[in-house]
């Protein structure tokens, strides 16, 4: 149970690269390089890459477009990596399962700033243009329509940070998808506590003499620490750390695992840019543009998104077709991480396949 746990409880600020099981086709992975891509705010890259990979092969139907597309987005400084493994891909992917590969055409991108996709990291450091979200999107859209051929989806989805990419593309290709599954975000402004926890991440990783202004030789090691304990407590869930750190040194333990494994994987000016990417994202005023059929998934012990708030029921009946599903604690709920669990979820997926099939 600690190992399990141990791993999931990263899923906000850690994608694990594995292997592909076995359960279903290998990935094939590819690049897309992008000449003089103009962001939102005016600023260029001469050449931008999207890494991505995919699963399956695409079939068009009688309209000719494609019938089978799925695209499945990551979350905030995670990667696509990240839904290789047996709780994600293993409970999905296989034969007979919800997205079979041998039925659908999956595609798993790095959005800019993340995984193996064009990153501060890289060499620009704080001179990498200021991304947003809307530049992830139209980037995303780019590598499907320029160089993937896949000119509609069959269903979008994504967790945390790309359920909100996913809600940006309903209203802003509404035409082009068929059914959409956020899972894990509010369609509206990030404001509040999770504004404050993005701000004082950034803050403590800037504090940090280290830091430099983005021009370190080595990691900000005490001002990433600081901010992944920000990551920390909206990510995690009371119940589930209670069952897997029972007595002190269980969690001592597994706080030096998790800081130790994090610290390992990330780069402080990649988090700075990631977290804020996020600083426009608002979907509310253009939700009554989405066409297709939304079922928005919250967890009740997610703290980035506390269902106490009523974000949700107010902003989704604004969307024609929406509708909000809170799951409820229990003892299969991992907090924020529970977005990348389909065992928890899959019965709703598996409703929306059915009310969307055309």
């Amino acid at each position: 149970m600690l190992k399990k746990y141990s791993l999931l409880l990263l899923s906000f600020v850690l994608s694990v690269p594995v292997k592909a099981q076995s359960s279903y086709p290998t990935p094939a992975e590819g690049t897309y390089t992008v000449e003089n891509y103009i962001f939102e705010n005016g600023e260029k890259l001469p050449l931008m890459n999207l890494h991505y990979y995919t699963i399956g092969t695409p079939r068009k139907g009688k309209d000719g477009k494609v019938m089978n597309a799925v695209l499945i987005m990551h979350g905030t400084t995670a990667s696509a990596a990240g839904f290789l493994g047996k709780q994600f891909a293993g409970q999905l992917f296989g034969p007979g399962q919800l997205l079979d590969a041998a039925k659908y055409f999956i595609i798993l991108p790095d959005a800019i700033g993340h995984g193996k996709s064009s990153r501060p990291s890289d060499s620009l450091h704080m001179h990498f243009p200021a991304y947003t979200y809307n530049d992830m999107v139209t980037a995303e859209y780019m590598l499907l329509t320029k160089h993937l051929g896949v000119d509609h989806l069959r269903l979008i989805m994504g967790t945390s940070m790309g359920a909100m990419h996913t809600w940006v593309w309903g209203y802003t290709y509404p035409n082009f998808m068929d059914a959409m599954l956020p899972l894990a975000c509010q369609p509206a402004p990030i404001v509040g506590r999770n504004r404050m926890m993005r701000k004082m991440a950034i803050d403590l990783i800037k504090m940090d003499p280290a830091w430099q202004n983005g021009e370190y030789k080595s990691q900000p090691v005490m001002g990433l620490t600081g901010a992944l304990s920000s990551f920390f407590f909206m990510n995690s869930s009371p119940l589930q750390l209670q069952l897997s750190a029972p007595t002190r040194e269980t969690a001592d333990s597994l706080v030096v695992r998790m800081r130790r494994a994090s610290l390992a994987s990330l780069d402080a000016n990649d988090v700075i840019y990631a977290l804020e990417a996020s600083r426009y994202y608002d979907p509310s005023p253009f939700l009554s543009k989405i066409k297709a059929p939304v079922f928005a998934i919250n967890s009740a012990d997610d703290e980035i998104n506390p269902a106490e708030l009523g974000v949700m029921e107010k902003e989704i009946k604004k969307v024609k077709n929406g509708r909000y599903i809170l799951l409820p604690i229990t003892d299969k709920t991992v907090g924020h991480g529970t977005n990348s669990l389909p065992a928890v979820w899959g019965e709703y997926l598996k409703e929306l396949l059915e009310i969307s099939e055309k």
